[in-house]
């Protein structure tokens, strides 16, 4: 399955507990369709000492959740607004993603 989204896009959380809010992506997971977008989704993770290279001596971490990829919506580069993306291809032969609001390419 191809997602609509891709790592360092900015997106915007279109449904849950996090509505309205807006990220980075910092790892698409296309087997699960689950995205982890920066600052959002925050979990506690409680770790035993030595078992993680982020909390040596052990203790509650934060980390970033997941967040399925059909809550997210792109946000257009050019329009600046949450749109949704088609797909077209270039006279070379090339598919690129495209704003179905202002029709900017988005690669």
């Amino acid at each position: 399955m191809a997602a609509h989204v891709r790592k360092n896009d900015l997106v915007q959380v279109m449904v849950g507990k996090e509505r309205g809010k807006t990220g980075r992506v910092l790892e698409v997971l296309p087997k699960d369709a689950r995205a982890r977008v920066e600052k959002l989704m925050m979990i506690k993770k409680h770790v035993k000492r030595g078992r993680s290279q982020k909390a040596p001596q052990g203790g509650i971490i934060d980390e970033v959740g997941t967040i399925a990829l059909p809550n997210l919506m792109l946000v257009c580069p050019k329009c600046k607004k949450p749109s949704r993306t088609g797909r077209r291809e270039r006279a070379d032969g090339r598919r690129v993603r495209f704003c179905k609001r202002c029709g900017e390419v988005i690669d």
